[in-house]
């Protein structure tokens, strides 16, 4: 979350990937540091040490949230 914000504060098109359990953490750092409407796409968790194929298939199924929401903020 703070790196999408620290981007997003230099005005480049920014989103975080967090995964579930880890959403309430970044609703709350978003809240905080007052960027509530920060684009955030939401991941399985875990997603790191699945393996290849499971991180392929995850990309797969956000790569759209992610255009998405860079396209409209959200």
């Amino acid at each position: 979350m703070r790196d999408g914000i620290s981007v997003a504060n230099l005005g480049i098109p920014a989103v975080s990937l967090v995964t579930e359990k880890f959403w309430p953490q970044g609703d709350f750092v978003a809240n905080s540091i007052g960027m509530p409407d920060i684009p955030r796409v939401r991941l399985p968790h875990p997603t790191g040490g699945t393996g290849r194929e499971n991180m392929q298939r995850i990309a797969e199924r956000i790569v759209d949230d992610i255009l998405s929401a860079l396209r409209n903020g959200r």
